[in-house]
């Protein structure tokens, strides 16, 4: 599975001025029924509807500005989503 940020992580986008913080990792977006790996909002404001939820892939990602908070309980959760992408691509 993919070295996945934290949530919590606040990067900038390539070819983007704004900062985005981390709030989802491995979400899906129903109507293309595609996964990316990271759901963002806008940095420092925060959550301000859901018109402004940027879903991203680690590969549109050019700096890492800060990196989320991580523990065991982090490394389970990506075990059991590794499982989860694994069955949905084998």
């Amino acid at each position: 599975m993919k070295d996945l940020l934290p949530v919590g992580s606040v990067v900038l986008l390539k070819d983007a001025t704004k900062k985005l913080m981390i709030i989802g990792i491995m979400q899906v977006k129903p109507e293309e029924n595609k996964v990316y790996d990271y759901l963002g909002v806008p940095y420092p404001e925060g959550y301000v509807g859901s018109d402004n939820n940027f879903l991203f892939n680690h590969t549109n990602i050019n700096d890492v500005i800060f990196t989320g908070y991580t523990n065991p309980e982090r490394d389970i959760f990506l075990k059991a989503l590794d499982i989860l992408y694994t069955q949905r691509n084998p």
